[in-house]
């Protein structure tokens, strides 16, 4: 009985979410459902292994709705074809935010979140080791992890100076408040970012409770959760065996 009045209440928020959706997020579902429908399908991978060059693959893309993301490369190479594939999701991405609305707007930028701590955690400890320039450094960084302040970090010549006057103001920002900065520089990098998941993971979960529709936050708790257990044993292997890469 309790199984199926569960069962009923959910078909219920189901279908009150349903009277509001398409005032609020109805386009952008459009804009997944098309991409979606732009994606390769088996066929096609098997096609593309039967390519003998990547001037091949190229031609074979064109008749793909991927067609167009290597008109204007000259010189082909695989580092390239993966470098505009990124800019192609980015720019679809930030169209999707463009046309979001508040709440699915904030729960995009989640996702960028975690690109923005790989990114941090590149910068902080290429630049502690001095292992290479701050250019090179920033060329390394992913695209979706990319925001104005990160490109303002040359200001500062500690991980506390860095936070201070970079990083409180970006959107990760808040995950470093609890941060001992005075131990940074004794920490591995992995485990820097370990932390920064914690909360990064702590912060999308309370936002998904609390400010997501009841189907969105049944869903995110059990891939949230999941991602959460993910991290602490692949933290836990790091820590009993340095050795081994996460």
């Amino acid at each position: 009985e309790r199984g199926a009045r569960s069962e009923r209440e959910r078909e219920t928020m189901s279908w009150t979410e349903l009277t509001t959706f398409n005032a609020f997020d109805a386009y952008d579902d459009g804009i997944v459902r098309g991409f979606k429908s732009a994606l390769l399908t088996e066929s096609d991978y098997e096609n593309l292994m039967q390519c003998n060059s990547l001037e091949d693959v190229k031609m074979f893309l064109q008749a793909t709705d991927y067609g167009t993301f290597l008109s204007n490369v000259v010189e082909l190479d695989p580092a390239t074809i993966v470098e505009k594939a990124t800019q192609r999701m980015v720019e679809e991405y930030n169209y999707l935010v463009g046309n979001a609305g508040e709440t699915l707007s904030a729960y995009l930028d989640f996702l960028r979140h975690p690109y923005m701590i790989d990114n941090i955690v590149l910068v902080l400890s290429g630049t502690t080791r001095n292992d290479s320039s701050l250019s090179k450094l920033l060329e390394a960084c992913h695209p979706m992890g990319m925001f104005e302040e990160l490109l303002t970090v040359g200001v500062a010549s500690t991980p506390k100076e860095l936070y201070e006057l970079v990083l409180i103001e970006s959107p990760v920002g808040k995950y470093f408040r609890n941060f001992q900065f005075e131990d940074m520089h004794e920490l591995k990098p992995e485990l820097i970012r370990a932390r920064l998941y914690k909360a990064y993971l702590e912060d999308f979960y309370d936002f998904c409770v609390t400010r997501c529709s009841p189907t969105t936050a049944r869903v995110m708790r059990d891939i949230l959760n999941f991602e959460a257990d993910r991290r602490a044993n692949s933290t836990t292997l790091f820590a009993m065996s340095p050795k081994v890469e996460l």
